[in-house]
């Protein structure tokens, strides 16, 4: 009699939900808010105020379908990423402008030292800003919401096009080049969080392919904007309108986003249920009472663990969840400059002198230039490809070395290229070919990981501050690389290249070791690896949760559909390291193949084949 009770009395429960409409939340789901009620929300900072911008439920703009509210979205993150490329490759063509070197004091630039670490040093201070913007942002973007944080870096970023597209001398520039990179920082710190949060991932290959694909038709953008500028006989005016036209991206960043709706989960962090509950109904099509709840569950978690989420206990840790948090930081910070070091940044911002160096006319260079981003944005489409269906770890290295191997030959030909003679112009056009190899087996493999990974490892009550050092990683590398290539050009030449084949090689054994495959795993199972698996070698920390008799163990390698569904079936999944079809497929093996298929099976297991 009490059962059938207790269902008449979920199924009036339910008619009733029907009958009110989305805007008003279940029964179940009330009890399921019992265990939040006594939550001690964290009160508005009290500095909110002096900062501008912000969410508002009734500015926000609103589509009919929560599909047309879900592009529009990822339009404006788009916009927002085309900035942050559009700004790291503007400086490309302004460095070679007679009249800003002139103008900088920094002329000439060949055989002479003082002006080549000046060169070196306008391009890298930008990365000194980019630095503290993104820590300041992510401290802020918890603090007072993802918008105040984005329109706090438009600020920076607008004051620092204004002084660069105005200024007269060297310690003009190099300051306003740090003010903007504050203000870049932020807004490339907190704009893929955001939209990570606010979006749904249903679609989620296709965002990251149209995210990066925007990120280098920005840098593209930059580079044929000088390239045309450059044509007109006015150079003063061929360097300061590029510069001048960052204001027109950080005017639509900062004024737009105040229109779209703030991260759910922040709102529910400063315990604004409704409002958050009403964001989800603007973006998604299902009920969204269940992604709520793991929401007010993932907060209850972070507000537990206050102590340790800011940049200190991160740092240095002091008690088991911190060290783990110490970790993530590390893999984050150290892929970013790794990133660099494969070098990608002395390719696209110096190309004009790569190119020269082979043999090729300054026109003839400008033109490679323009047309290497070109072939550079549009490898990017290939991530999906690559990252989805063969995974991080494999991505990675085969791409490092099929880098390697491109960098190699055409360090040699440079060399030849160098030397006047009837085969010169072969030499430069196999460069030119192996370079533009290169940029795009960049953009289909080592683009997209650095910056897809932090979201992948850090928990959700930390991801902005994740994504904060994601870009200093980012802005350590590039600041790096940025300030020794003009030495390096002058100094070993076609060295360069040979310089950057060995850092290739050098990358490829810490993504082996040290980097647990994150495709096709959920954030739970990932907090899983970092809580159990106890040493920074991951196939070490493989074993060692396979002793814990944890089922997904094989950290390595992707998990497929099928291992999925034994898990969700609450089936084992097998703990042994090899299957028992594979024993038997060793030894039917003839003596001459079985090196081969040995080393394939090891490769597959290692997860890089």
């Amino acid at each position: 009699m009490a059962a059938e009770q207790n269902e008449k009395a979920d199924s009036k429960t339910s008619s009733d939900t029907d009958e009110k409409g989305v805007g008003t939340p279940s029964e179940t789901a009330l009890k399921d808010n019992d265990e939040y009620e006594n939550l001690k929300y964290p009160e508005s900072w009290q500095f909110e105020k002096w900062f501008v911008g912000g969410y508002s439920q009734g500015r926000m703009i609103k589509f009919k379908s929560p599909k047309t509210m879900y592009k529009a979205i990822n339009l404006f993150a788009g916009v927002a990423i085309m900035f942050y490329g559009y700004d790291q490759g503007v400086m490309s063509q302004v460095n070679l402008n007679p009249h800003y070197q002139e103008l900088m004091g920094i002329a000439p630039i060949e055989g002479n030292s003082r002006n080549v670490a000046a060169l070196g040093g306008i391009v890298s201070v930008y990365y000194g800003g980019t630095l503290v913007g993104a820590l300041v942002a992510g401290s802020l973007a918890d603090r007072m919401g993802r918008i105040k944080a984005v329109v706090f870096g438009c600020l920076w970023a607008l004051l620092g096009a204004v002084l660069q597209a105005s200024a007269y001398n060297i310690t003009w520039m190099c300051c306003a080049r740090v003010i903007s990179g504050v203000g870049v920082g932020a807004i490339d710190c907190v704009i893929p969080v955001w939209s990570a949060e606010v979006s749904s991932h249903s679609a989620r290959g296709a965002f990251l392919a149209i995210e990066f694909f925007m990120n280098i038709g920005g840098l593209a953008l930059a580079y044929w904007i000088e390239y045309f500028a450059y044509l007109d006989p006015n150079h003063e005016m061929a360097w300061r309108t590029p510069l001048a036209l960052q204001i027109i991206f950080v005017l639509i960043i900062g004024f737009g986003i105040n229109f779209f709706p703030e991260s759910p989960r922040w709102l529910m962090k400063m315990g604004r249920e409704e409002e958050a509950r009403n964001v989800l109904k603007a973006t998604r099509d299902a009920d969204v009472e269940y992604e709520l709840k793991g929401i007010k569950k993932v907060v209850k978690y972070e507000l537990e663990t206050s102590g340790a989420n800011h940049y200190a206990a991160m740092l240095f840790p002091k008690d088991k969840y911190s060290k783990q948090l110490h970790w993530r930081v590390f893999l984050a910070v150290w892929l970013q400059i790794m990133q660099e070091l494969v070098g990608i940044g002395v390719i696209t911002v110096y190309a004009v002198d790569l190119f020269q160096d082979a043999g090729f006319e300054e026109q003839l260079s400008k033109l490679l230039a323009g047309f290497n981003n070109l072939s550079y944005m549009f490898s990017v489409i290939f991530a999906v490809i690559t990252l989805d269906r063969y995974g991080r770890r494999s991505t990675m290295v085969w791409g490092a070395v099929a880098m390697a191997v491109e960098l190699l030959i055409a360090g040699i030909l440079d060399k030849y290229a160098q030397i006047d003679g009837p085969s010169q112009r072969s030499f430069g056009a196999g460069v030119a070919t192996l370079t533009f190899l290169y940029t795009a087996t960049f953009g289909a493999t080592w683009l997209t990981t650095p910056w897809l990974y932090p979201t992948e490892i850090f928990p959700l009550n930390v991801r902005a501050k994740g994504g904060a050092w994601s870009v200093v990683g980012w802005s350590i590398g590039n600041g790096i690389i940025t300030m020794i290539t003009p030495f390096l050009f002058q100094a070993i030449s076609y060295g360069t290249l040979l310089l950057l084949f060995g850092l290739n090689i050098f990358c490829i054994p810490f993504v082996i070791l040290m980097y647990p495959e994150t495709a096709g795993r959920s954030l739970e199972q990932m907090d899983t690896f970092f809580e159990h698996g106890d040493s920074w070698n991951v196939f070490k920390a493989s074993h060692n949760i396979r002793d814990k008799g944890i089922d997904d163990w094989r950290w390595m390698k992707k998990m497929n559909s099928e291992e999925h569904e034994h898990l969700e079936a609450g089936r084992r999944m097998s703990t042994a390291v090899r299957s028992p079809e594979e024993d038997e497929k060793d030894a039917k093996m003839s003596w001459t193949k079985r090196p081969v298929y040995t080393l394939r099976r090891k490769g597959s297991n290692a997860g890089i084949m």
